[in-house]
């Protein structure tokens, strides 16, 4: 049981050390990172899809990342709205970690991206536990999940900068209590912002857009209780993000066993110790913003070492 407590934490911490050089990356780039977490279904997908396309509209540099165990429907989808996305297949890996995230934006990420969104992989365990150099993480979830999905997630939703309700303008027909949900995540989230969307109706059209950009110019993120808790209690990096998974569940693959599909061509599984496969989409770019400039050093070891930030301040 010791060891496999050590080698969880040791997995962690390495992901740690990664996430703060990350993140010190990101911020000399002036780049907002946005860590999107939910169940399979949630409609995070659509409700990004419209996020860019929104953003495009308004002229911003942004870029997206979507992760899944297998396919490339998502990435297809956001490509459509014209600005640069990227494929990862995890090939049955959980979660995204900090070292796999910075492998792929190498390269790849322009130079002038002021926002990127991460669509994580599609569940509420596995990704609570891994900081990916994020300045914001985002949980979503739809009305159909029910009012306690909080409570039964606690990790996921203790540890939010934002919580966000999908499928609003079904509310009425699968009864969803919203003052009860509200009141499950302010039981393991106190203080945390509660926002209601529709991607097909428009309620709260731009929420991601915003605060990402509000973010961007300098306002405080939201500091989880229990971020604080777990840093108090000996993770003491820059989210303190937990881990919520039983004993025995090791994830003993610190740097990630991913699929990195370059183009759509690069299908040539030469593996060796590191299968890195990804595909890339190649929409229309906006404001030129689909060159590959400024690429992130490809040593991570290059990488600032930043210091822990303070703990930001409640909105």
């Amino acid at each position: 049981m010791c060891r496999v407590v050590d080698l969880r934490q040791a997995v962690l911490a390495k992901n740690d050390g990664a996430a703060h050089a990350l993140r010190a990356e990101l911020a000399a780039r002036a780049t907002v990172a946005v860590n999107l977490l939910s169940s399979p279904g949630s409609g995070k997908t659509a409700l990004l899809e419209h996020e860019l396309l929104l953003a495009r509209e308004r002229g911003v540099a942004v870029a997206a990342l979507t992760a899944d165990l297998a396919t490339e429907n998502d990435a297809v989808r956001l490509a459509r709205s014209g600005v640069p996305v990227k494929q990862v297949l995890t090939d049955g890996l959980c979660h995204l970690e900090a070292a796999m995230l910075r492998r792929h934006l190498d390269g790849w990420l322009p130079a002038d991206t002021r926002l990127l969104f991460v669509e994580n992989v599609g569940n509420l365990v596995c990704p609570a536990s891994y900081d990916l150099g994020e300045t914001l993480r985002v949980v979503l979830a739809s009305v159909t999940e029910g009012e306690d999905k909080p409570l039964k997630y606690p990790t996921a939703f203790g540890l939010a900068h934002l919580v966000v309700v999908t499928k609003a303008d079904i509310a009425g027909a699968v009864a969803f209590d919203e003052e009860a949900f509200r009141a499950n995540v302010q039981q393991v989230n106190p203080g945390v912002e509660v926002v209601l969307t529709s991607a097909r109706t428009g309620v709260g059209a731009g929420i991601l857009l915003d605060r990402a950009l509000a973010v961007g110019a300098g306002a405080a993120v939201h500091a989880p209780v229990m971020a604080q808790r777990q840093a108090e209690g000996g993770r003491g990096h820059d989210h303190g993000y937990g881990h919520d998974h039983g004993p025995g569940h090791t994830h003993d693959h610190p740097d990630g066993d991913d699929h990195d599909h370059v183009d759509g061509r690069d299908h040539g599984h030469d593996h060796g110790e590191d299968r890195d496969h990804g595909h890339t989409h190649t929409p229309p770019h906006v404001n030129g913003s689909g060159s590959a400039r400024g690429h992130l050093p490809s040593d991570p070891a290059a990488l600032p070492q930043a210091p822990p930030a303070a703990p930001a301040q409640t909105r």
